[in-house]
C-alpha cells in the first residue's frame, strides 16, 4: 500500500473490519483544522478514513450519535454524509485509544458564497433549514441550557494578553501589525457597545444543529450542494444562530469583510420559510452572534498561544466584518429578517 498512514499495521487491521477490498492506496487529505483522514482506495472504489482527533468530539459515544444522526438524515432524503458499518454493523472503530470512520468518498469542491448566485443563496438557506426540521423529526431535543453571552470585561483581559503577544512576536510582520490594530480598534468598540451585550435568555429556540455549517463542510457537483460532512459539533443549540452564523461565513467579502447583502437576504428568507423561524426570532440571533464576533479572537489564540497560524489567513477579513458589522448594524438585521 503506498502514501503515509496514521500506524500502517493498525491501519491493515482497521480497513479488515469492512468489506470494501484489499487496500491500495493510503493518501492524506490536506484540510482540517480538527481532526485527520486519508483517501483509501481499494478495487472496490474510493473511501475517506475519518480519524476523531479533537478532544471535545473524540469520545466514542458522541460519535455514534453522530453517525446516527446522519444516517437517518440521509433516509429523510437530505445529503448527510453517513458513515459506512463494517461487517459487525458498527461505524466507530476504537485504535490505540483513537476512534475511527470510513465513509465512501465524496466527489464535487466547495463553494464560497460569493461564487453563488442568488437562486443558488436560496437554495442554501432551504437546506439548511431542512436540516434543521430534519433533525428535529429524528431525535429527541433535551431541555436546553442556557447560552450566556460574552462577557466585555473578561474579553478586555484577552485583549491585553494578546496585545503583548503581538507586539513581542518575532519576527514582527505585517500580520502582527495588524493584529495589533484590529485589537486596540475591537477594545475601543467593546467599550462603546459594552450597554449592548445581549442577555443569557435571548437567542429563540433551541435545537439540533450541525455547528459547524460553512464551505467546507458542504461539497457541491455542479450547482447543487450534494454532501453535508463533518457533523463533529451537532449539539443542541439555538437554531437561528446558526442560519446567522453560516450565513456570516459564506457571505462574506474576502478582500473587505463586508457581507453580500443580497445573497444573505435570498438564503435568510429561504430559511425562515424551511425551518418555519420567524422573523423576531432571526433578529435576536443576528444580535447574539454580532456580539460574539466582537468578543471572538480565536485566530490569534490559536496563533499566539497555540503557535498554530493555519487559521492566519481568515483574519484579515473577519476582523474587519467585525467593524462593517457594527457600522452596518440595521441594514445587516434588515437582510436576515425581511
Amino acid at each position: 500500500m503506498t502514501g503515509t498512514a496514521p500506524r500502517p499495521p493498525a491501519l491493515t487491521a482497521l480497513l479488515r473490519r469492512y468489506d470494501i477490498g484489499t487496500p491500495l492506496t493510503c493518501e492524506p487529505v490536506p484540510r482540517g483544522l480538527l481532526n485527520r483522514g486519508w483517501r483509501i482506495t481499494t478495487p472496490r472504489g474510493c473511501y475517506f478514513l475519518k480519524h476523531y482527533v479533537a478532544a471535545d468530539t473524540a469520545d466514542p459515544r458522541v460519535i455514534v450519535r453522530q453517525h446516527r444522526a446522519t444516517r437517518r438524515l440521509a433516509r429523510l432524503g437530505l445529503p448527510a454524509a453517513a458513515p459506512l458499518p463494517d461487517r459487525s454493523g458498527e461505524t466507530v472503530t476504537v485504535a490505540d485509544g483513537w476512534g475511527y470512520a470510513l465513509f465512501p468518498w465524496i466527489e464535487g469542491r466547495h463553494r464560497e458564497g460569493t461564487e453563488l448566485s442568488e437562486g443558488q443563496s436560496r437554495r442554501l438557506g432551504t437546506l439548511l433549514g431542512l436540516v434543521h426540521t430534519g433533525l428535529a423529526r429524528i431525535q429527541p431535543v433535551p431541555p436546553a441550557g442556557r447560552h450566556p453571552s460574552a462577557d466585555p470585561e473578561r474579553t478586555h483581559a484577552q485583549i491585553d494578553q494578546l496585545l503583548g503577544l503581538a507586539r513581542r512576536h518575532r519576527p514582527h510582520d505585517s500580520f502582527d501589525a495588524l493584529a495589533v490594530y484590529r485589537l486596540l480598534e475591537r477594545r475601543a468598540l467593546l467599550r462603546r457597545h459594552a450597554h449592548r451585550r445581549p442577555p443569557a435568555a435571548e437567542g429563540g429556540v433551541s435545537g439540533w444543529v450541525h455547528g459547524d455549517f460553512h464551505p467546507l463542510n458542504l461539497f457541491y457537483r455542479g450547482d447543487e450542494p450534494t454532501a453535508i460532512v463533518d457533523w463533529d459539533r451537532l449539539s443542541v443549540r439555538p437554531r437561528a444562530e446558526e442560519a446567522v452564523r453560516a450565513a456570516v461565513i459564506f457571505f462574506l467579502h474576502p478582500v473587505d469583510g463586508r457581507l453580500e447583502l443580497p445573497k444573505v437576504r435570498a438564503y435568510a428568507r429561504a430559511y425562515r420559510r424551511a425551518a418555519g423561524v420567524a422573523a423576531g426570532e432571526v433578529a435576536a440571533a443576528v444580535h447574539r452572534v454580532w456580539w460574539e464576533r466582537l468578543n471572538d479572537f480565536w485566530m490569534l489564540h490559536w496563533r499566539y498561544q497555540c503557535s498554530d497560524k493555519r487559521p492566519d489567513p481568515l483574519f484579515p477579513a473577519s476582523a474587519a466584518l467585525a467593524v462593517w458589522w457594527t457600522r452596518e448594524y440595521a441594514m445587516v438585521r434588515d437582510a436576515f429578517t425581511d
